[in-house]
């Protein structure tokens, strides 16, 4: 009888052994990588203020799109939205509003305008010093800015109720053809002789080089299996075929992104507009409505040889790394508080330059505040998503794909839009429209620390 207890005992240990391996094994598991996507509709109303002028009719719908990248850390929210910027305390808020509905931090949110010139602008800084001097109203609608920031946060919450599992990454890029061209003409004395703007009539502006772009189109997609479950895209533009009379457009960009979802089916198709400050379709586009639809198909050629150049390969959550550092740009020394609110208070000021004197003094006091901007990167695998501010110029773009040549950057500009135009340290000494002070409010030696910044992201 001793001798039959004695093996019950060893069986019951046995099995009771066996029970805790399984369980410290399944304990043991990470997390899978998951993701969720969210869209809705960012048309304004008719007759509400967009980038130029009143709406006055809605051509192409704007969109808001983004991602919830899920692993056992805390969410990653990347979000695009189909409006000309988000600034200052308008940043401010969709950051918090997306971190608090994602179960996040506000410093693994990126949210980036892709810079429609007919979609609509959001700075509640600005809309304050506007106020202040009877122009509320004028240039933002506030309550429905508001209301579609947390329309997006519920949109991120049903999202993260369907999120599904990610077991494969893929990548692809492919040139786009007659599309960019860099805005900046120098003379022989290294200075802009020509601004070509997005559109142009000038001969000699149309006959000058490209001049420096990045002509590739990169995308990043993420799959189930065979199953594709979403592809962001990225290429740098200035996205403006013909715009200011109000006519609501998602331009050629957003136009060819959502053939290109349609084509794949529904597939969510979220597209980021890269470095392309300096960087526009002038020497391609006259300006004519013509024009639009042949943009539109040459970048939706790009995205469909992209995708066709897709290459898969399996991710694990271990393999994302997401980095997210404070940077403070310095104000450009134009930046002059007395002067900016004798302009605003002038009868003898045109309401466009008391506009731009409350945008320089709204950067002004964010910075002279403590706030500061951010500069992220996501890391999977060999694929870095890089993050950056403002209308950066492409060289930022160029130069963090030479800190990682053996891997695949791929950059997302316009995120904090609040400095306006960032130029190289070089680019302010030339002259042009985009290093004046009119569009730039930081200072030249932003390169220096912007390029640091970059680096330790991407390290």
């Amino acid at each position: 009888m001793k001798h039959v207890h004695f093996l019950f005992g060893l069986s019951y240990f046995w099995v009771l052994s066996c029970a805790l391996v399984v369980l410290s094994s399944c304990q043991e598991q990470p997390s899978p990588l998951r993701i969720a996507t969210f869209q809705l509709d960012a048309s304004p109303e008719i007759g509400s203020p967009v980038a130029y002028a009143p709406a006055r009719s809605i051509v192409d719908s704007l969109s808001i799109r983004g991602m919830v990248i899920m692993t056992e850390d805390d969410p990653v929210v990347l979000c695009s939205v189909d409006w000309l910027g988000i600034a200052n305390e308008g940043m401010q808020r969709w950051k918090e509003v997306l971190a608090e509905a994602a179960g996040t931090t506000t410093d693994r949110v990126s949210v980036h305008a892709v810079h429609q010139h007919d979609g609509l602008r959001c700075d509640f800084t600005v809309e304050k010093i506007l106020a202040e001097y009877g122009l509320g109203g004028t240039k933002y609608d506030t309550v429905y800015l508001v209301n579609k920031i947390n329309e997006t946060a519920e949109a991120v919450k049903q999202a993260m109720a369907n999120a599904r599992e990610v077991t494969h990454l893929g990548f692809g890029q492919a040139e786009v053809e007659k599309v960019a061209s860099n805005r900046r003409i120098l003379g022989e004395d290294g200075k802009v002789r020509i601004i070509r703007w997005s559109k142009s009539s000038d001969p000699e502006a149309i006959a000058a080089p490209e001049g420096l772009i990045d002509p590739w189109l990169k995308s990043v997609s993420f799959w189930q299996e065979e199953e594709p479950l979403a592809v962001m895209t990225y290429y740098a533009v200035h996205p403006q075929s013909y715009y200011g009379q109000g006519d609501v457009t998602c331009e050629f960009v957003g136009i060819a992104r959502n053939q290109r979802q349609a084509a794949l089916g529904g597939v969510p198709h979220i597209h980021f507009n890269g470095a392309g400050g300096n960087v526009a379709a002038g020497k391609y586009n006259d300006g004519s409505p013509e024009r639009r639809p042949v943009l539109a198909e040459r970048m939706e050629v790009g995205m469909r040889k992209a995708w066709e150049n897709t290459q898969k390969r399996e991710i694990s959550p271990s393999e994302l790394q997401w980095k997210s550092i404070p940077v403070a740009l310095p104000p450009g020394k134009h930046l002059l508080e007395p002067e900016l609110r004798a302009i605003l208070e002038a009868d003898t000021a045109t309401a466009n330059q008391k506009f731009y004197a409350a945008k320089h003094l709204a950067w002004l006091q964010r910075m002279q505040q403590g706030h500061q901007i951010r500069v992220s990167s996501l890391k999977m695998g060999d694929v870095w998503m890089l993050n950056l501010p403002g209308e950066i110029f492409v060289e930022y773009q160029l130069a963090a794909q030479k800190m990682r040549p053996d891997d695949q950057v791929v950059t997302a500009a316009y995120e904090e839009y609040g400095m306006g135009y960032i130029g190289t340290e070089k680019a302010y000494t030339q002259g042009g429209y985009e290093t004046s002070e009119r569009a730039s409010r930081v200072a030249p030696e932003s390169e220096k620390i912007l390029m640091q910044a970059i680096q330790e992201v991407l390290n």
